[in-house]
């Protein structure tokens, strides 16, 4: 077999489950064109259409959980399965039931899940979110392979008290609790020592940091360019530790080439051409 076609067969599928922002780089426009970049065929459930993410001033907001039971029915029709999940930002409780459905009947065998939770930060819920939907989320996890909260997301999963800064201590503690709720590897980012900040990564009773420079700009949309940037490395055949620093050194990258007055994202397209 020639190298050419060595390589189509090894092409992998993905299936990205998250809404679509029209003007804002994040969710499915990040979350495409990265993995498409790094040479996976990936294709996309889109979850609702925004006019733009919210955290501009006002947007336009198109619910389509009741067109996916379609979508599925025309994809068991058309024999399509995905090699991999990839979930980011739900938004709706309903679609943690039809997300699992997606897993059961379009999984081509062992497809990893990958689930980003997306729902919280800085020690608060998003705006449209409540505890019903992270006690939702909490059930949904138990079909992970790998997930990827922050630490905001992992204290309320866990029910644990927030704290601003989360140390190695304090991480692996809430990385234990989730644990116990899933079987799935446990990768919490945002953890901090000595100055630089990353992710704390445990898996089966073992853990291990990854930690990198830490910037003072926060910008949107950083956490879905770390999701997937890290799921198109760990497919790519690369570690969990591997997988963790190449994403956040995209994300250090990001920022770096990003204005500071460009406040709904980052510009992550410069920093995808090199």
């Amino acid at each position: 077999m020639s190298t050419d076609e060595d390589e189509i067969m090894k092409t992998k599928r993905i299936l990205t489950m998250q809404d679509l922002s029209c003007a804002g780089q994040c969710s499915l426009t990040v979350a495409l064109p990265i993995l498409s970049r790094y040479g996976i065929e990936t294709c996309v459930l889109p979850t609702a259409v925004l006019s733009n993410h919210t955290m501009f001033k006002g947007w336009s907001y198109l619910d389509l959980t009741p067109e996916i039971p379609a979508i599925f029915e025309n994809w068991k029709n058309n024999d399509i399965k995905f090699d991999a999940f990839l979930l980011g930002y739900l938004g709706k409780a309903e679609l943690m039931a039809l997300a699992e459905m997606c897993f059961d009947g379009f999984a081509e065998g062992g497809a990893p899940v990958i689930i980003d939770p997306v729902f919280a930060d800085n020690g608060k819920l998003y705006g449209g979110f409540d505890l019903q939907y992270v006690a939702e989320m909490r059930k949904l996890i138990k079909r992970a392979d790998i997930i990827l909260p922050n630490v905001t997301e992992a204290c309320f999963l866990t029910e644990t008290e927030y704290r601003e800064n989360c140390d190695e201590a304090f991480a692996l503690l809430l990385a234990q609790k989730l644990a116990a709720l899933t079987d799935g590897t446990v990768i919490i980012t945002g953890v901090e020592k000595d100055g630089i900040i990353g992710e704390l990564i445990l898996r089966g009773g073992k853990h291990e940091l990854v930690l990198l420079e830490k910037l003072p700009a926060k910008r949107h949309g950083t956490g879905d360019i770390f999701a997937s940037v890290f799921t198109a490395n760990y497919l790519g055949g690369n570690s969990l530790a591997e997988s963790c620093g190449a994403a956040s050194q995209f994300v250090i990258d990001c920022l770096k080439a990003t204005d500071p007055d460009h406040f709904y994202g980052v510009n992550f397209e410069k920093v995808l051409m090199k």
